[in-house]
């Protein structure tokens, strides 16, 4: 739950507590760690089965009454339906991780309950191969997601981590369990275990439950520890020898699917188990995992475990690493999440088509073409600002345009489109996205790989002193060197000139040369005297790529960022929608368009050119790869340009790393307008039909085709629906007989 609490704002309803003082049901609330809300509903005592549900669902009624956007409920028992059925979610999650009907005490209606809540959930997730497998055709979406582990609370070192007092005093070897004690133990195998090898100590953690305490068999070697924290549990397991599974084959374990097993072997050891279906077609064929039917078979399986050499052991842990590469809890949540989102946006598609009978034409105030920065800020202000009904498309099947951003399946968000840093100079655009989201203070550094070493970009005197052997120690000194280097050009006519005139040719060679000829297709003599003027050489030792006055990144991401954005009872968004193939019941007054300005209108006057780009992600099992977030790569005979590694962005720690390769490419998504006459005079003259149409209002990079970094890019489109609502205000004053004076 903490971790969705990342991308969804979580609240976490408790099991109900019982209080004699209580004369009235109530619910005491409270904040748990990663952000999530805590709900623990408190009744009067002496309430029947009947009395309890209906005070449970008229305290659940009044939660979500002022809630605001997608309402998800997440079920992980069937028997929460009987106080929640009379509420409608926008969508529901049945988390199926037991066959709870095969427990020990189970109500008897749990099954129908079961029944009825898998037939209202949107998403069904299974816990493990064999509850999929019994579950898979009861419903047209359901998932199979056996046990995750958090591999780095787990992984551990025997030699750093201190040992708990009460363990610390057992002999050698220790042989483990930690978990639920109850009927899914086979206490008689453990019992003649003990018996068999009274050399070995025995180390039993977990609440005894559901059975009686006096049933625990009592050995000298078997040591009953108690119930620990979930935090402690790797302080003891990590001391351990081996790890044990001792499960009973009955009908309460036919279909788990232990999430102790990988917990296991996160942290380092070697696990004999007794054959549970999921432990044997998930695991089995694991160097480290042993299967064993019986007491003398555990014995045999351990023994040979614990003779295994230096090397053996080694390779146990690599093949654990690759196991466990896709299972961590990360991956899992990252997973869920995009199956959340996908189906919250089908289910709003739904319902505006629901909301159009199919001989009714649904009409808008405003049509908004691109869920990005510009078509977020237009469509949030006209909805908020101006009072508008909106519908914004795009033609992607997500929101947020280039600053999309997810979490991949290692668990690490990271931006679809290329690593995109906020910085600006204004604190109203700053306090204007504060309304959507927190931030994470995050100054962006970037280093070149230039002659064989990583150096500050752009260049700074740390740059000059490492690349030449120098020891300027004062700007002036830089200064110096620089003007002393600087080729008198004339006239600055292009990129190249801008550069050399500034830094000299040998520095433009190993910085810029290549990289633009990449970044551009073209030599920089062709390109405008702009593209350069972007990243100045410095003289002092600042390393920060940006030095605007506000520098972060939003604490929850961009895309979280963008549906809080668009989270107004006057907006409907459809994504994978485009504006050509709009249906014809729907209409609008007015048009915001975000897209690019020659193809709103068929490329009559020829296409604009632009640069694109090509992105290779990849995960790799290190914590971390490059000191700094992007490395830029300007040799020419490098293909891609720079390499983004997202930990530095999002301040997220874990044990593997994401990174993107970026490659400059001629066609795909229009990225980069191309900065040369030719391309500017054909954008003069689409501008120019652009003014004859009062009722489209184009705005944004591909609009305007001018490159524009974000804060701009939202300063634009403020100023943009400032002037637009002005104009509506004015417009209804006429409609009414008012005249404005001047």
């Amino acid at each position: 739950m903490t971790r969705l609490a990342g991308q969804f704002d979580v609240t976490y309803w408790e099991e109900p507590r019982f209080d004699a003082a209580c004369d009235a049901p109530r619910l005491d609330r409270s904040s748990v760690e990663g952000g999530v809300t805590r709900l623990v509903p408190v009744l009067p005592e002496g309430l029947d089965g009947t009395a309890i549900d209906r005070a449970l669902g008229a305290l659940l009624e009044a939660e979500v009454a002022g809630h605001r956007g997608p309402l998800v409920f997440w079920y992980y028992t069937p028997m929460m339906l009987a106080f929640s059925a009379g509420l409608q979610p926008d969508f529901t999650v049945y988390d199926c991780m037991d066959e709870l009907a095969n427990f020990a005490f189970a109500p008897a209606d749990i099954a129908q309950r079961e029944a009825s809540l898998m037939a209202r959930a949107d998403l069904v997730l299974c816990g493990g191969r064999s509850l999929y497998e019994a579950r898979r055709t009861r419903h047209p979406n359901v998932h199979c997601y056996p046990s995750g582990v958090d591999i780095a609370h787990f992984a551990r070192d025997a030699r750093t981590t201190a040992e708990p007092g009460d363990q610390a005093h057992l002999p050698r070897p220790r042989l483990g369990f930690y978990g639920v004690i109850d009927e899914r133990m086979d206490l008689a195998l453990l019992a003649e275990l003990a018996a068999l090898r009274p050399d070995w100590a025995f180390v039993m953690i977990g609440p005894v439950v559901k059975i009686s305490p006096d049933d625990l068999p009592r050995a000298a070697n078997i040591h009953w520890l108690g119930g620990r924290d979930y935090a402690r549990l790797p302080d003891y397991a990590v001391h351990w020898d081996i790890a044990l599974m001792p499960f009973a084959l009955n009908a309460s374990t036919r279909f788990i699917s232990p999430t102790k097993t990988p917990e296991y072997m996160a942290s380092g050891l070697p696990v004999v188990s007794t054959s549970i279906a999921d432990v044997v077609a998930t695991y089995g064929t694991l160097g480290s995992i042993r299967i064993a039917e019986d007491a003398r078979g555990f014995v045999s399986a351990c023994e040979a475990l614990l003779g295994a050499d230096s090397r053996t052991r080694a390779a146990w842990k690599a093949e654990a690493q690759t196991c466990l590469a896709d299972k961590s809890w990360d991956g899992t949540v990252a997973r869920i999440a995009r199956q959340l989102q996908d189906g919250l946006f089908a289910r709003q598609v739904a319902r505006i088509s629901s909301a159009r009978p199919a001989n009714r034409a649904r009409h808008y105030d405003v049509l908004v073409v691109g869920a990005g920065f510009a078509g977020a800020v237009m469509a949030e202000r006209i909805a908020s600002g101006s009072g508008k009904s909106v519908l914004v498309i795009d033609k992607r099947p997500h929101i947020a345009g280039n600053a999309y951003d997810h979490h991949d399946d290692a668990g690490i968000l990271v931006h679809k489109y290329g690593p995109h840093i906020f910085h600006t100079n204004s604190r109203d655009i700053l306090d204007y996205l504060s309304r959507f989201t927190g931030w994470r203070p995050y100054e962006h550094r970037v280093l070149a790989y230039v002659d064989g070493q990583l150096v500050p970009m752009p260049i700074n005197r740390t740059t000059l002193n490492a690349l030449y052997g120098m020891n300027l120690e004062t700007e002036e000194e830089a200064a110096a060197y620089l003007q002393s280097v600087a080729i008198d050009v004339g006239e600055v006519r292009n990129s190249r000139d801008t550069v050399v005139s500034q830094v000299g040719q040998d520095l433009y060679a190993k910085f810029f040369e290549g990289y633009t000829r990449k970044q551009w297709g073209v030599d920089p003599r062709e390109l405008d005297k702009s593209v350069a003027a972007r990243v100045p050489a410095r003289t002092n030792t600042d390393d920060r790529y940006f030095t605007d006055a506000h520098q972060c990144m939003p604490d929850k991401g961009y895309t979280r960022m963008f549906r809080k954005m668009l989270n107004h009872p006057q907006i409907d968004v459809l994504t994978g929608q485009g504006y050509d193939d709009l249906p014809e019941t729907i209409s609008w007054e007015h048009l915001v368009w975000t897209g690019p300005i020659d193809e709103y209108f068929h490329h009559r006057l020829g296409h604009l050119p632009y640069r694109s780009l090509r992105f290779e992600h990849e995960t790799l099992p290190q914590e971390q790869v490059q000191p700094v977030a992007t490395v830029n790569y300007p040799d020419y005979d490098v293909p891609h340009t720079r390499i983004t590694e997202f930990k530095h962005l999002t301040g997220q720690q874990a044990e593997v790393t994401s990174i993107m390769r970026e490659y400059p490419a001629d066609e795909g998504d229009p990225y980069y307008p191309v900065p040369n006459p030719a391309a500017q005079d054909m954008y003069r003259r689409y501008a120019a039909l652009a003014r004859d149409c009062p009722e489209v209002t184009f705005v944004g990079r591909l609009a305007t085709y001018r490159y524009y970094n974000m804060d701009q890019i939202v300063g634009q489109a403020l100023a943009t629906w400032r002037r637009l609502d002005a104009r509506w205000r004015l417009e209804s004053l006429s409609a009414l007989g008012v005249v404005a004076a001047e």
